[in-house]
């Protein structure tokens, strides 16, 4: 190893930790910390992150990435090239932005975050109104130094931070397909499950310690370690913690079990991807995940393709009668397969049908890009936001707890970030039919609640490719083409119109 490169490598590795330390504190604010404690962990964060945004603009770094590219890059292997690209482009990144901007952003977003519980519990925008302003001033700021720095758009730069290299005109194009092949497809399904009648009733309640128990059972099937991971609530779902130590979290509703136990299996798509990153580079930018986009896709097949799938719900069933003393017709494959693949014209993005879901992220996307160019006014956000949920869901929201306010990611500072689910579901679709056809037992293998097929598909084709190539790169190696909008199609056709 040379001296510029190892100097590097030594550099960022420090520079991970001090990350990774930062993600364990925000998985502790939002699933256990008690509100007081909301000040100081934002200072907390405040600093680590000021820590790490000086040791990436030290000019000593900038030095050592040029030598490194200059004299050494042609006598490194294909993994450290990869590496040392990924270290110039998170250079890039941070010394666009200067530290005190980087940290007031960071204490304005803690802030908000703590303040949209309380807001959207009492259905309150205008109360958080202000804060949100604070976040997506600071944030627009951010976003115009980066964009003159990397001349591109400032919603490019946000979304670079997301899903590296893609542009906004390029997912607009996507989503203005998907925009216009979902309405028609969705009214569809609804009049063929119309004529079906309505899923039989569960009944309930279902108690949440029975149903954390079932989603720990089904956690195992998948693979996951509870050695190296662990699960807890909190107000929004998510991924958290470390690749030797990850957090996931759901929130459960006694009234309906299948919410909280379909959070759970998409959160472990998310654990297992993190998992499965490549040892050998653990704590470098080439060892992380690749974006949020492939990220987006471990978690929605799991979730989507393959815990919604027929063969998968036969070997739940069973499972879940046992759990909650269920019985008769209603616990049968039939109808829970029918209710775990239910279309509806919902609310909340977080419990749509995946028919539904990509109209949730469309609108996001367009609402968010108007706000950071400035076309839009936040005080106009709950108007449009409804407006924006007729034209694309069919329905419209009765107040802002159900509508604008019922995601965390504006108030938490993601923005640029919403498009990748849809990204995410899109690849999710390619790579599960790539292989099934490669695997062609993962079906009956799902029929057993045995993932190992799967996993050791997405191991070597995903998950061990971590950085090492772009995200088109990677799925034109794993399924013979770049991202497209063709195998969701015919995945949607053949679940809810064709079966």
């Amino acid at each position: 190893m040379t001296a510029a490169y190892g100097e590097l490598e030594r550099r960022f590795r420090r520079l991970a930790l001090l990350g990774e330390a930062a993600g364990v504190l925000q998985w502790d604010m939002a699933a256990v910390m008690p509100d007081g404690g909301s000040t100081i962990r934002g200072e907390q964060l405040a600093e680590l992150k000021l820590l790490s945004h000086e040791a990436l603009v030290d000019p000593r770094l900038g030095d050592l990435l040029d030598r490194a590219e200059r004299d050494e890059s042609a006598t490194l292997d294909a993994w450290r090239r990869a590496n040392l690209r990924e270290m110039r482009r998170a250079w890039r990144h941070a010394s666009a932005l200067p530290g005190d901007l980087v940290a007031a952003l960071s204490r304005a977003t803690s802030e908000t975050e703590m303040r949209w519980r309380g807001a959207r519990a009492d259905n309150d925008f205008k109360g958080l109104q202000p804060l949100m302003q604070r976040v997506l001033d600071l944030t627009v700021e951010a976003a115009r130094i980066k964009a003159r720095e990397f001349n591109v758009d400032a919603y490019d730069a946000l979304l670079d931070e997301y899903e590296p290299g893609a542009n906004a005109a390029g997912i607009a194009g996507i989503f203005d397909d998907l925009a216009g092949f979902l309405p028609g497809f969705i009214d569809r399904v609804l009049a063929r499950q119309a004529k079906l009648g309505a899923p039989l009733p569960l009944g309930g309640p279902f108690p949440a310690a029975a149903q954390r128990a079932l989603a720990e059972r089904l956690m195992k099937a998948i693979g996951f370690d509870f050695d190296h991971g662990r699960l807890d609530t909190s107000h929004h779902p998510f991924c958290g913690g470390v690749p030797e130590d990850v957090r996931i979290t759901t929130r459960w509703d006694e009234k309906d079990f299948t919410r909280g136990l379909m959070g759970v299996l998409h959160e472990t798509g998310h654990a297992m991807y993190e998992r499965g990153l490549p040892a050998t580079w653990r704590l470098q930018p080439v060892g992380t995940a690749r974006g949020m986009a492939l990220h987006e896709s471990q978690s929605l097949l799991v979730e989507m393709q393959a815990s919604r799938s027929r063969e998968f719900v036969s070997f739940l069933a069973p499972l879940a009668a046992e759990s909650f003393g269920g019985g008769g017709a209603a616990w049968g494959v039939d109808n829970l397969h029918r209710i775990y693949t239910k279309v509806s014209r919902g609310l909340i993005r977080v419990d749509a049908d995946e028919a539904t879901y990509p109209c949730h992220v469309i609108l996001r996307f367009r609402l968010e890009r108007a706000l950071i160019a400035g076309d839009m006014k936040l005080d106009d956000l709950p108007a449009a936001w409804n407006a924006g949920m007729k034209e694309l869901v069919g329905i419209v929201p009765p107040d802002d707890r159900d509508g604008c306010l019922q995601d965390i990611h504006w108030p938490g500072g993601g923005w640029g970030y919403f498009p990748t689910y849809t990204l995410g579901a899109l690849a999710a679709a390619q790579l599960f039919e790539s292989a099934v056809r490669s695997a062609p037992e993962i079906p009956a293998a799902l029929a057993r609640g045995d993932f190992a097929p799967l996993m050791g598909w997405l191991r070597p084709n995903v998950h061990e490719k971590a950085s090492s190539a772009t995200t088109d790169e990677i799925l034109l190696a794993a399924t013979g083409a770049k991202l497209g909008i063709d195998s969701f199609k015919r995945h949607l056709q053949r679940r809810y119109l064709d079966g």
